[in-house]
């Protein structure tokens, strides 16, 4: 392959042990913004889910006898074809999922340090020797690839969600199968092709491409050759997921639903925590599973902050995300607007107000709402809304707030913004959540653990813990004559 091939053409295909893998039916990638085709993919049939096993495994088997260090340089190769190419998936991202041309550069930044994060890893798998209780004999362990591992990422955040799974797999020492979502293939093929540019095995990152989801996964989580599952998306489908997989014992890691409150207490600098929130909420039209969800303020510092807020909010500008200055673009899908309107509507039928509402849009695009008057009980203050909208509730003291913030099965994000230094330390301790904004409205960073407890999923991904999770342990016990 050379430097100036065409990454990817007008009809795309699976790609199986480095070669596109043509299926008889497909489907379009259509632009959100626009509804138009970005390109037409054909899904894989049952015989190319075999032959993909079947190079998986093999693989996996060659790659066990590959050294930390060649792992290493082919992903740091990964990791400069990406960057090299970041205009190129910049554009295609914005296409086929609609954010802001300014988010997807970034997006490929993300997605990039996690390969270049792992590249590090991968030579860091260390193993230990364990003082035995006597002198006959010597205790020591090593750490080797679990296996053959399928992955299954979504829609809102392509790129990365990929590079974080893919990347410590590869790292370890395991083969990686890829499900992406039907919505956003095309990122996907174009991150595997330059992972094959860089050098990585042609069965070590496959993917296969379906608008069957269900069809294609239960028999690959049933499947014994399938050793680990690696799956970010709904708590509803981890939760099947989880069953699919128990037959067969296998290692899971899933970053599920999130529901994140953003509480500002009255010490706070409310400046810096509406610059938070607005990062918080709005980036990829809040479609983020990490996006601040329940707006948690004291009351005593609400009315100057709903103010102040909505000043921000009105500045917004929703479109086209290959347009100039757009800060929204497009919902991923029409349904996901109407349930996003539902979810404001019962609001305001049990209470709420609309404290600002922008243009309405025609087709995807949905302008910014902030709701106030919002309460626990309500449906919108139940599931995660994935969309522009900004629900306000208000509390009175910090045990309150704990318990609103507390009172949800999803534990994913949390954020406070605070200038007490001992209220700091308490709220931090007593959130239910796996990652908490200490007057931070953006927690994600390769370098550190990413993942949720409660209902929100498994494992985590980035840090050198993200490593560990496509690791085995192996003891080895000797005895000495």
């Amino acid at each position: 392959m050379g430097r100036d091939m065409n990454l990817l053409a007008q009809s795309e295909h699976s790609l199986i042990a480095g070669s596109p893998y043509e299926g008889m039916q497909g489907f379009s990638v259509i632009n959100p913004s626009t509804g138009e085709q970005v390109s037409y993919v054909t899904e894989v049939d049952e015989q190319g889910v075999k032959q993909a096993l079947h190079y998986a495994a093999n693989t996996f088997n060659k790659l066990k006898a590959s050294s930390a260090s060649q792992r290493s340089h082919i992903l740091q190769r990964w990791y400069e074809l990406v960057m090299e190419h970041k205009p190129q998936l910049a554009k295609l991202l914005t296409q086929e999922q609609g954010k802001p041309l300014k988010e997807a550069l970034g997006e490929v930044d993300y997605a990039a340090g996690f390969i270049q994060w792992f590249a590090e890893q991968a030579k860091r798998s260390y193993g230990e020797v364990i003082p035995s209780n006597d002198v006959q004999h010597q205790l020591t362990t090593i750490k080797q690839g679990v296996g053959v591992v399928l992955g299954i990422t979504p829609w809102n955040f392509p790129l990365a969600m990929i590079t974080r799974k893919v990347a410590p797999a590869y790292a370890a020492g395991c083969s990686f199968i890829l499900k992406p979502s039907e919505q956003t293939p095309l990122s996907a093929l174009m991150l595997a092709k330059l992972a094959l540019l860089a050098g990585m095995q042609k069965g070590a990152f496959q993917v296969l491409l379906t608008s069957d989801s269900a069809g294609l996964i239960k028999p690959l989580c049933e499947n014994p050759i399938i050793r680990k599952l690696t799956f970010t998306g709904s708590t509803q489908v981890g939760a099947v997921l989880l069953r699919q997989c128990a037959g067969t014992i296998k290692r899971t890691s899933m970053e599920l639903g999130g529901n994140a409150p953003f509480i500002i207490f009255e010490s706070a600098n409310l400046e810096n925590a509406i610059t938070g929130l607005m990062a918080a909420k709005f980036r990829n039209a809040g479609q983020t599973c990490v996006a601040a969800n329940r707006i948690l303020v004291q009351q005593s510092c609400e009315k100057k902050l709903v103010t102040c807020l909505i000043g921000n909010v009105k500045k917004l500008i929703v479109g086209d995300g290959l347009s100039e200055g757009v800060d929204i673009g497009p919902l991923i899908t029409l349904e996901a607007k109407q349930k996003a309107l539902q979810l404001v509507s019962d609001a305001v039928t049990n209470g709420a107000t609309v404290a600002y509402q922008g243009t309405e849009f025609g087709g995807q695009f949905m302008s910014p709402i902030v709701l106030t008057g919002v309460t626990a009980d309500m449906e919108i203050a139940q599931h995660e809304v994935f969309a522009p909208v900004i629900c306000i509730m208000s509390f009175v003291d910090e045990a309150s707030a704990l318990a609103i913030a507390n009172g949800v099965n999803e534990g994913l994000a949390a954020y406070f913004y605070s200038q007490d230094v001992s209220q700091i330390h308490r709220v931090s301790l007593a959130l239910e959540y796996g990652m908490i904004g200490i007057n931070e409205g953006m927690v994600s960073n390769p370098v550190a653990p990413f993942g949720g407890v409660k209902h929100s999923g498994l494992g985590r991904e980035g840090g050198h813990q993200g490593l560990d999770e496509y690791l085995e342990i192996k003891y080895l016990c000797q005895k000495f004559d």
